[in-house]
């Protein structure tokens, strides 16, 4: 078990912590008797007391010990403007999060990888811990002064962003300000994922907005201010989109309260009363994101959408009994039906104070209307049905049937097999127009995960945050896997697994060296022929030829610019292609159309021959790094084969990554291509 935060060894960690401080300068060494004294006396931890001192900046503090963790560092003003959703503080249960002092901020459910903030990065005792705490595999830590982790957990856990104010003058304003509703900044957990396991950012905006470790500067600190007279505290505004016509008006629920505030409201409060559903904690929020998603794919605007997302965390307030009352079960069970038909309205009674859109009461009035009407409270049918009510009809039982295990089926379904279940009930439960648009979302994403899935897996082993954060986000650009890894130790458990294609290595690793951990790669059967580049700011001849000597493709001398250097690993990687690699895959038409799969394969950066065979015959399409550079269609071949093809609807295709195409038929760009396609398809050209 990991030691709390301020307890034994605390005199180990006081000691290590001054080390570091009078290394930077940033204290004296006459004054370390006098921190460890007050530390002893007031039983704070070391990094408060030299805060408190004003013997140095929190910046400064914070710039060098994340340094010497080798990890980013997140000041008091950046946590001060974080709203941590109620679902992801969940992962870690509150009790572990204040007694170990470690707050989670952002979960990437690509990597199943939880960034925590912490004021003991370094202690992998206490991150073990929250990796069987949370489940997730992996852990990352963020450093933070320990007043503003504990004022975090606070806030994050309880609401109370009061301990905010207590820690200086730039944080008391930020505080101030998100007391009158202005100046938050709300985490976005918007994602397709196990409901408990709401995401965060992405990990590229987590960095932007984390500053990396630097050689601190000395500079006056700030002194601490008394806290403010704390005011209630607003619902956080949702990210506005990037365009946003004004909201008709029924969005807006009462004067001065926007539609997105309230729906960010909602969310916070149907989380917070879902907790005690133990196999549907979070269902309210998954059916809001199915929502929203087809409300984008639908293009309803700004305002619309939100009501019916509103609709989706209400929808089964006062509903939370023994039975889940979605369409499908009442359509099928008599005793749900009895239930439903009791409670229908309950929903709209319950928030009838706030003024609910009328959009929102119409869709969860009538969630249980059949399309065959032979549903309830008034049996209409087909499109007399408000739209919302059919949304929430297909969204609330998709969310039951892959979440919940005691659905009809009395296990969860896969996203095919939970489709296909809605597609049984379409023309008489659902909407069968609606069920195909929704198919094409949560199956046409699903399909994008496969074709995108055999891109190359990179590994980069660096100690440098800011250098390897600007060269994961180019080769991210350009179609790569990255995985980034600051410890020999870290980068040989990760190469074991046998998933890495490419290496990308420091000589200087801390604790280790780059040369000692190729050699041993090179040691093992997974890592004799594995592609390696040395990026390094080690200049010295002899250091470049020991690293030729054991086989790296190149030896590449920092700074260089990031474009440049993965060109060259492109095309390294290219002259090396694993066989690993070469996977195809293959599917129906009717999970995705060609035009959108030409855009994944583009913007995915592609290699491969996309194989397409229809009813009236057969054709190919040739991709070079995202571009078609050539297309047959039965005696056609070029642009108006590849005209004819983006036609069709029906069909399978299979893509092949292995193919390497001989000559280059087709010179317009993909977007030129699919323009003039469309532009074809809409004037009925052939």
């Amino acid at each position: 078990m990991p030691t709390p935060q301020g307890s034994t060894p605390a005199s180990q960690k006081t000691k290590r912590v001054c080390d570091v401080l009078v290394r930077d300068k940033l204290l004296k060494p006459e004054q370390v008797d006098q921190v460890v004294n007050h530390a002893t006396r007031s039983r704070e931890r070391v990094e408060e007391v030299v805060l408190d001192l004003g013997m140095v900046g929190e910046t400064d503090l914070l710039k060098s010990l994340a340094a010497n963790y080798r990890v980013f560092f997140a000041s008091s003003e950046k946590l001060a403007k974080a709203e941590v959703a109620p679902a992801l503080v969940h992962m870690i249960p509150q009790r572990f999060a204040e007694q170990m002092g470690i707050c989670p901020i952002v979960f990437d459910a690509k990597t199943h990888t939880l960034t925590v903030v912490t004021a003991d990065p370094d202690d992998g005792d206490l991150l073990r811990e929250a990796q069987l705490a949370s489940g997730a595999r992996e852990i990352k830590a963020v450093f933070a002064r320990p007043a503003a982790v504990r004022a975090l957990i606070a806030k994050a856990y309880t609401g109370d962003a009061r301990p905010f104010a207590m820690l200086d003058k730039q944080t008391r304003s930020l505080f101030d300000q998100a007391l009158t509703g202005y100046g938050r900044h709300v985490v976005d957990f918007e994602s397709d994922v196990p409901p408990r396991m709401e995401v965060g950012r992405t990990r590229e905006r987590v960095i932007a907005e984390l500053e990396p470790a630097r050689p601190p500067s000395r500079k006056p600190p700030t002194p601490p201010l008394p806290a403010p007279v704390a005011a209630p505290v607003q619902p956080p505004p949702a990210p506005a989109p990037l365009v946003a016509p004004p909201p008709p008006p029924s969005a807006t629920v009462e004067k001065g309260v926007s539609g997105a505030s309230f729906v960010e409201l909602l969310h916070v409060l149907v989380s917070l009363l879902e907790t005690s559903r133990a196999d549907l904690h979070g269902h309210s929020a998954q059916v809001a994101r199915l929502m929203r998603r087809i409300g984008d794919k639908m293009g309803l605007d700004a305002g619309t959408a939100s009501t019916l997302v509103a609709g989706a965390f209400v929808h089964d307030l006062g509903k939370m009994g023994t039975l889940h009352l979605t369409p499908l079960n009442v359509g099928e069970y008599e005793g749900h039906k009895i239930a439903a038909q009791k409670s229908f309205g309950v929903p709209a009674r319950l928030l009838d104070p706030v003024r609910l859109p009328a959009e929102t009461k119409e869709a969860v009035a009538h969630m249980y209307e059949r399309y065959d009407g032979r549903g309830f409270p008034d049996g209409t049918s087909g499109k007399d049905i408000p739209l919302g009510a059919r949304l929430l009809a297909i969204c609330d039982t998709y969310a039951d049937l892959t979440s919940n295990p005691r659905n009809p089926f009395r296990k969860t379904l896969s996203p095919v097999d939970a489709v296909a279940a809605l597609a049984k009930y379409q023309q008489t439960i659902f909407d069968p127009n609606l069920v195909d648009i929704f198919r094409n979302i949560v199956l046409g994403e699903e399909l994008t995960a496969r074709l995108l899935a055999s891109r190359s897996l990179a590994l980069i082993v660096d100690v440098d945050p800011e250098e390897t954060t600007v060269l994961e986000l180019r080769m991210s650009e350009q179609g790569f896997v990255v995985k980034t890894v600051r410890s020999q130790d870290h980068a040989l458990k990760v190469l074991a697994e046998g998933e890495t294609d490419l290496v990308i290595s420091e000589i200087d690793l801390g604790s280790g060296d780059g040369l000692t951990l190729l050699a041993a790669a090179r040691g093992q059967p997974w890592g004799k022929d594995m592609p390696w580049v040395i990026y390094t700011r080690r200049q010295e001849r002899e250091v470049a030829q020991k690293a030729f000597e054991l086989g790296v493709l190149d030896y590449v001398t920092k700074p260089a610019p990031a474009d440049v250097l993965v060109a060259k690993l492109k095309a390294l990687l290219e002259q090396r292609a694993s066989p690993r690699k070469t996977q195809g895959v293959s599917g129906s038409l009717r999970e995705m159309g060609l035009p959108d799969m030409v855009q994944v394969l583009f913007h995915g950066r592609k290699t491969g021959n996309l194989r397409i065979r229809a009813p009236d015959g057969s054709g190919e399409i040739h991709f070079v790094e995202g571009n078609v550079v050539d297309a047959l269609w039965r005696d056609l071949r070029g642009e108006n084969a590849f005209y004819a093809l983006v036609k069709l609807v029906d069909g399978d295709f299979a893509l092949d990554p292995s193919f390497r195409a001989s000559e280059r038929v087709i010179n317009q760009s993909a977007e030129a291509l699919l323009l003039e396609g469309m532009r074809r398809m809409d004037e009925g050209l052939a």
